[in-house]
């Protein structure tokens, strides 16, 4: 049923470009869903049972659908932490000792026989380790980790004291689909992983950024885009040091490679559209501009520089792709050069 993934041709090593000249993938273009590219997009995933969720499947309806009953059964709980930037600051306090943990979670392998290896994959892993670390991240990265195992890294990772640490980022690259990510051996929701972060279970990181970077499909639908032209053309070719409460799920920023119910490209040579944007940003402007402006960019990047290229298989070709920010950061967020003691000085 399913269509050969490799449908983009491979003699064509040229880039293309549109009618403005603007670069568009070419090279062997595939879906991070299952792997596989299939010929329709109605039932392809009939297969995987899915729970019903009254408020969706997105980071906010899994909020919801997370927390929605336990929060009501939990009973009173008074928790405090200590205040990491001032009540009223306009910009998170990115002057702790170090910028912090940065944990990549690579899969290119699967158990699940449905899903196939994610070609391509290694390139992000290494641009985003790269651009991290520019950064002044401390980056681990996990290869084709088992849920169990992902589980482990992430809860220990929570345990630990973050009290000198300006933020925390987890990156996922791996399959998706609708309100799901794989792991080697099995699915989870992304609030699972999360959830060890928020204020209540992990003090250290209250009040302070928690980045989440998702490389993966969210569904299997197309986006075939719309031909923008210009007009009138026709087409030729308090007091800060008082305490304060925050709530438990603030200061999160989740950013997804699309939108929910659609597919995430990936190129096998190159790597994913959103990977590719996302580290060409952070490498140029990751210290200059502050976070949301710096995604809006890797949206438009994303949006702007790269459709699909199979076509071998005409439903998948000329796709476009956007990425989709979910964020309940409270303040500016900006990777700062952290101050080094000048060399010499006595």
């Amino acid at each position: 049923m399913a269509a050969n993934n490799n449908a983009a041709t491979e003699t064509m090593n040229s880039e293309s470009a549109d009618q403005v000249g603007i670069r568009v993938d070419n090279a062997d273009d595939r879906t991070d869903a299952f792997g596989s590219v299939s010929t329709t997009t109605s039932s392809s995933h009939s297969s995987t049972v899915h729970h019903n969720q009254t408020f969706g499947t997105g980071a906010i309806g899994q909020l919801a659908n997370g927390y929605s009953s336990s929060s009501t059964t939990s009973g009173y709980h008074k928790y405090v932490a200590k205040m990491a930037t001032e009540r009223h600051a306009a910009e998170y306090n990115m002057k702790h000792k170090q910028r912090g943990m940065a944990l990549i979670f690579n899969h290119e392998h699967f158990d699940v026989p449905t899903l196939k290896s994610r070609a391509g994959t290694n390139v992000d892993c290494d641009n985003l380790t790269r651009v991290l670390k520019q950064l002044d991240f401390e980056v681990t990265v996990y290869k084709d980790c088992r849920y169990k195992d992902i589980l482990r890294t992430v809860e220990y990772a929570a345990s630990q004291n973050h009290k000198d640490n300006d933020c925390i980022l987890v990156a996922i690259l791996s399959h998706g689909e609708m309100g799901y990510i794989y792991a080697k051996d099995t699915q989870y929701k992304l609030d699972n992983i999360w959830s060890y972060f928020t204020a209540n279970h992990c003090p250290t990181l209250a009040g302070k950024p928690k980045l989440f970077f998702i490389q993966a499909c969210q569904g299997d639908r197309l986006d075939a885009g719309v031909t923008m032209q210009r007009a009138g053309h026709t087409e030729t070719d308090g007091d800060s040091s008082m305490s304060y409460k925050i709530p438990i799920h603030a200061d999160f920023l989740i950013a997804y490679s699309t939108i929910p119910g659609f597919y995430s490209w990936r190129n096998t040579t190159r790597g994913s559209w959103f990977m590719q944007s996302l580290c060409a940003e952070l490498a140029a402007n990751g210290k200059r501009l502050d976070i949301l402006t710096l995604l809006t960019f890797v949206c438009q990047r994303v949006a702007v520089d790269f459709e699909s290229c199979t076509p071998d298989t005409p439903e998948m070709h000329q796709q476009k792709q956007i990425p989709c920010i979910t964020t309940m950061l409270t303040r500016i967020l900006r990777f700062s050069d952290k101050q080094m003691a000048p060399a010499g000085r006595v």
